[in-house]
């Protein structure tokens, strides 16, 4: 079966943003005075062959601690759906 993944890369709460720092002060300057912060990430789409949505959620969730995330630093979130054409 065929299917579409979406991968959501995120600094964890408790690692400083300075690019999400710079992006907040950079709205406020632009007028946007609500903005109280912001979190900069990674999203990523992923197209891949698998026997289930179980087994494809398990390759991408070894992608994701080999290559796509530094597990350190960053957490992630895995949503897997059957493709559609």
């Amino acid at each position: 079966m065929d299917f579409e993944v979406n991968i959501i890369v995120a600094l964890k709460k408790t690692v400083n943003d300075p690019q999400g720092s710079t992006v907040t002060s950079s709205l406020k300057t632009l007028g946007f005075a609500d903005i109280m912060s912001t979190r900069i990430g990674k999203y990523i789409t992923l197209y891949l062959k698998a026997d289930s949505k179980e087994a494809a959620e398990k390759q991408t969730v070894q992608m994701c601690e080999k290559l796509l995330s530094n597990p350190v630093l960053e957490s992630y979130t895995v949503n897997v759906k059957k493709k559609t054409k």
